[in-house]
């Protein structure tokens, strides 16, 4: 197991509940209600996790002996909403444990 693993998962928490506040809220305000705040406040911290996110996974990878495919299947599901909830069920739940 990955001293890091603990940190993915808060990460990828953070960045999951990031994203699905940007697009589910922030976004909506913004083109609705023409009010683009929440969007400029929520974006840099969401750009922040998803780059904390993606280079932790590669970093992780290795240790936790994820294929390719695997590894793939992670970073894709950051740009998912709702996708790194998924992975930590999947994959790293099991591997905390």
């Amino acid at each position: 197991m990955s001293k890091l693993l603990p940190t993915f998962r808060i990460t990828a928490l953070l960045e999951g509940v990031s994203y699905i506040l940007l697009l589910f809220i922030a976004t909506p305000i913004k083109y609705f209600l023409d009010d683009p705040q929440y969007v400029k406040m929520l974006g840099m911290p969401h750009g922040i996790l998803f780059m904390a996110y993606v280079v932790i996974a590669v970093l992780i990878s290795s240790d936790m002996k994820w294929s390719t495919r695997t590894l793939w299947i992670v970073l894709i599901a950051s740009v998912i909403p709702f996708g790194t909830f998924y992975i930590d069920k999947k994959y790293l739940k099991k591997s905390h444990a």
